[in-house]
């Protein structure tokens, strides 16, 4: 997998500490050990971080042509 830093990446695991689910979509702001881990910020639609997460690389994906917009209430920890 080669993502590179501002790309949007989609999450395969929950993340329950900071309220995120398998499917959020959140962008690389930087890369850990050469992509070993990668630092998201998960945003509102509006535009508001609810969220700054490490993230293991076998825990996300990037988006695929496949993928469309969903909207869920954020529900805090």
């Amino acid at each position: 997998m080669k993502l590179k830093e501002h790309d949007c990446a989609v999450l395969t695991a929950n993340l329950p500490k900071e309220s995120l689910l398998a499917g959020d979509v959140g962008t690389i702001v930087h890369i850990h050990g050469g992509g070993a881990a990668y630092e998201l910020e998960f945003i509102t639609l509006t535009g508001r971080t609810v969220a700054v997460a490490t993230v293991a690389a076998s825990q996300l994906r990037p988006v695929s042509g496949q993928d469309i917009h969903h909207v869920r209430e954020l529900v805090p920890a």
